[in-house]
């Protein structure tokens, strides 16, 4: 330990601007893509339900911040990723995919236009190296310049049916301006609509205030720079109080689990088609001009190729990755799929999980049974999300 209480770092990890916040709290912690991340706080359900019903508090500066800056911007992105990223307005976002050559996900990704040329995309932790090196390659030849400006950007995240009222209470913010008038700020924020990001100050400085997430729930996203990020979250934590949570990863992962959410590495990679994680919307095909992996995608994948479906169970043992999915429970059953994603549902109070699995055993209704350590739990293919939140 060093004599801040921050654990020394080695070459190989990396710390969070709010470490020595979550230490204080007491969090527990792991290893996720290089970084010492808070796991959790206090427990897994505790954190979910905090999330589903009131607010939760997630620190996500992990994640990847890659800005593109010039007037051909925009057509690099359209160059270099599956959406149409020239047909969004500024202060819009999108979800989009870079994909390879041959097809497959490098990662998902979501795309905001902060300025008339300049663009930010968010990357997954474990793909930040990657998704960098592919956007300068990508861009190369249109008129624009990549940054990989990840160290210099943290990443606080409110989730939550009480996220707005508690932004709206939180003291600090402003929008940019004469004045840096607070009323102002609580328009914008009242009225942004999801998907959708406008440029405030928190305590006079830069902050960009997203309407996006992760979990299924209403919430906000807050881009800023790394030294401003813990006296945010203290604000925002004193002035929510108990109706805020603080959450670590378990939590969000079983949050965009219900969601019906995909995860890389685990519903997608480098080895799936979007069409079969049921991201074929994604992809722009209409659009004008060529994009990395255009001609494969048209082709498709091989014939019989695994698609993505929920999957929900009864009783207390839930599937996890890995396990193998069956069209029976006999010696003569086929194997037809395997668990990507699973947990016991702390909302539904029941298994969920997602899996690929072939396409004969993937229409809804029909009854599987997944392989949990020996033992054959039946299984039902549902429609996904599992949760979806009253609006």
């Amino acid at each position: 330990m060093s004599d801040s209480g921050t654990p020394d770092a080695t070459a190989d990890e990396r710390f969070s601007p709010l470490d020595a916040v979550h230490r204080a709290a007491g969090a527990s912690f792991t290893d996720f893509a290089g970084w010492q991340m808070p796991v959790r706080y206090s427990s897994d359900l505790a954190e979910h339900h905090a999330v589903r019903q009131h607010a939760g508090l997630f620190d996500l500066s992990h994640m990847g911040e890659i800005t593109l800056i010039g007037p051909g911007s925009a057509a690099a992105l359209d160059y270099a990723l599956a959406g149409k990223l020239s047909a969004i307005a500024i202060g819009q976002a999108k979800y989009s995919l870079l994909l390879a050559g041959d097809g497959g996900i490098i990662d998902d990704l979501v795309v905001y236009r902060t300025g008339e040329d300049r663009y930010m995309v968010v990357a997954n932790a474990s793909n930040r190296e990657v998704v960098a090196a592919e956007l300068v390659a990508r861009a190369a030849g249109f008129d624009t310049f990549v940054s990989d400006e990840s160290d210099d950007v943290a990443l606080v995240a409110l989730q939550g049916p009480d996220a707005l009222a508690v932004l709206l209470e939180t003291p600090g913010f402003g929008v940019d301006g004469p004045g840096n008038d607070a009323e102002d700020f609580d328009v914008q924020l009242t009225e942004l609509k999801y998907y959708r990001a406008f440029p405030a100050t928190f305590e006079g400085q830069p902050v960009l205030v997203a309407r996006t997430g992760y979990t299924g729930e209403d919430g906000f996203e807050l881009y800023l720079a790394p030294e401003r990020a813990a006296a945010l979250w203290a604000a925002i934590a004193e002035t929510g109080g108990p109706r805020v949570v603080p959450c670590g990863l378990a939590s969000r992962d079983t949050l965009r689990l219900e969601a019906g959410m995909p995860l890389y590495g685990h519903e997608l990679g480098r080895d799936v088609f979007p069409v079969q994680a049921g991201l074929g919307r994604v992809v722009a095909l209409a659009k004008e001009g060529d994009f990395v992996g255009r001609a494969a995608v048209e082709r498709g994948p091989a014939e019989g190729a695994p698609v993505l479906v929920g999957l929900a169970a009864e009783g207390r043992r839930a599937p996890r990755a890995d396990y193998e999915v069956y069209d029976g429970e006999g010696d003569d059953a086929r194997r037809v799929g395997v668990i990507t994603s699973g947990a016991l549902s702390p909302t539904l109070g029941h298994p969920v999980a997602m899996a690929f699995v072939s396409p004969e055993a993937s229409e809804q209704g029909t009854a599987l049974f997944v392989d949990v350590r020996g033992t054959r739990i039946p299984a039902t293919v549902v429609a996904l999300p599992f949760y979806k939140r009253a609006q």
